[in-house]
């Protein structure tokens, strides 16, 4: 339960490019009806170096008795230019029982370099993203009107100071029943190795609305069953929304 309620939270913070003031996306994460984890994505307007700025801030924790027996709780920042929704500065800290991971790394995007706090300054792919920002990015750079269903893009990908590339698929198009109505989504799937808990390499899938780029609702196709992440509230300026 440790491994797929981490990969949950992993997922589930690629996803969002929205740019309001300040909005807060709650979720449950459920393996069946056994409720594992909860996710809290804030995103608010900012300035980095004078430049406008958005910032997403992630914590990811588990509950109840999975809580008891595993005890994450993982918080994820990136601030990212306005314009070009390329990361800025990145921070990482994880806590898992009792592993422990903190790191933060600066974007030098004119000369294709990083400073990492652990490993210093190095030489990075162009237009680097992070593992936060690789979803938002795909979903503010391509016009899904101009995309056919199967349209994949890997983009070159910072995370736990390593550098690979990530495959994004456009699976389409659905309409999802939520407790906030029924929403007109976007049907996005990370290229992954299935390992041993996938049912296949593209196993996942990320629904985001049509209307405003919020994610409604993550999959996983597992061998034990679907594993999902599901939206609780979404607060806009601290105003609870009834709809999306």
């Amino acid at each position: 339960m440790k491994k797929i309620t981490g990969i949950a939270l992993f997922i589930l913070m690629f996803v969002v490019g929205v740019s309001a003031k300040k909005e807060e996306i709650k979720y449950d994460l459920k393996f069946g009806i056994i409720k594992g984890g909860e996710a809290s994505l804030i995103i608010s307007d900012t300035k980095f170096n004078d430049k406008n700025a958005v910032h997403y801030y992630l914590i990811g924790q588990t509950t109840g008795v999975t809580n008891v027996l595993f005890n994450v709780y993982d918080i994820y920042e990136t601030t990212v230019d306005a314009e070009t929704m390329l990361p800025l500065k990145a921070i990482r800290n994880i806590k898992e029982k009792k592993y422990r991971w903190y790191n933060e790394t600066l974007f030098y995007h004119d000369v294709d370099s990083i400073d990492s706090q652990r490993t210093g300054w190095q030489a990075v792919p162009k237009n680097l993203v992070d593992i936060v920002s690789v979803f938002f990015y795909f979903v503010n750079k391509h016009m899904f009107d101009d995309i056919e269903k199967g349209y994949t893009v890997s983009l070159p990908t910072y995370h736990a100071d390593k550098i690979s590339d990530i495959t994004v698929k456009y699976s389409g198009e659905e309409k999802i029943d939520t407790d906030l109505g029924k929403i007109d989504c976007y049907i996005l799937s990370p290229i992954v190795d299935k390992g041993k808990l996938l049912n296949r390499s593209d196993g996942l899938k990320l629904y985001i609305s049509k209307e405003n780029k919020i994610p409604v609702l993550l999959e996983f196709d597992m061998k034990a069953g679907t594993l999902r992440a599901v939206l609780k509230s979404y607060n806009i300026d601290g105003v609870k929304q009834t709809a999306i």
